[in-house]
């Protein structure tokens, strides 16, 4: 059974319809990727699942434990970095609770620091560990790298996979970076005018960066996007 399924969505703002009749489905443990030209509402689609937007038209059926990784880290600066990773959580176990998810990603010792002490990697890391900490069956990530460095960033990528391979939730990632989306993702969708355009399972053989079928699928994704022109076969 499917953690996610949308149908026949829609969503206007005044004149302007950014999600035109969308049909979506993610399974538990499945990580989907979606990109799209800026303005085609893969942020809109997004924020409509975390249950920040409602939707005009359609229905979502999502999961109630859901929960966001923004491009923004939102950490609160006036507490410590446990304290931010255990919001929302109960007093008994929160302390304890927190410790454990800062451990998975690598932030253990920074537990008693202040958010403004941390890079921009760690603090996008705290953002993750708090997000996982409530064991969520749907992750939604809104372009959470796209303010990191290179390094950091491929860092980053493979702790996101390790992490959401041992949770399992079902994932959504925004991204306008292919790469990355090819890298990560199980299922890349590309969407335009308000709809998924076109699907693409991601075989195993794809993420390696010199493989071939990495590069064919590279030149479809962006020939999809309007970058190149795509191929006969894409």
């Amino acid at each position: 059974m499917s953690t996610v399924v949308a149908s026949r969505v829609t969503r206007r703002y005044g004149e302007r319809t950014v999600l035109d009749g969308l049909d979506l489905e993610i399974e538990r443990g499945e990580f989907v990727a979606l990109l799209g030209k800026s303005g085609c509402g893969k942020t809109t689609l997004l924020r409509a699942l975390a249950g920040l937007d409602p939707v005009d038209g359609g229905t979502l059926e999502v999961p109630e434990r859901r929960t966001v990784v923004f491009q923004e880290h939102r950490l609160l600066p006036w507490w410590k970095v446990w304290r931010n990773v255990a919001i929302g959580l109960p007093r008994a176990t929160a302390r304890a609770r927190a410790q454990s998810a800062l451990e998975e990603v690598g932030l253990d010792k920074h537990a008693d620091a202040w958010p403004v002490t941390l890079s921009g990697g760690e603090a996008q890391r705290v953002a993750l560990a708090r997000a996982l900490v409530r064991e969520p069956e749907l992750l939604l990530l809104d372009e959470p790298f796209a303010a990191l460095d290179a390094l950091t960033r491929l860092r980053m990528h493979g702790l996101v996979r390790d992490l959401t391979t041992r949770h399992r939730p079902a994932v959504l990632l925004v991204t306008h970076d292919v790469d990355e989306a090819i890298l990560l993702a199980d299922r890349v969708l590309t969407m335009r005018d308000g709809r998924i355009a076109a699907a693409h399972e991601v075989a195993s053989e794809a993420r390696d960066r010199g493989s071939a079928p990495f590069a064919a699928l590279r030149h479809a994704l962006l020939g999809e996007l309007g970058v190149v022109e795509p191929l006969e076969h894409a």
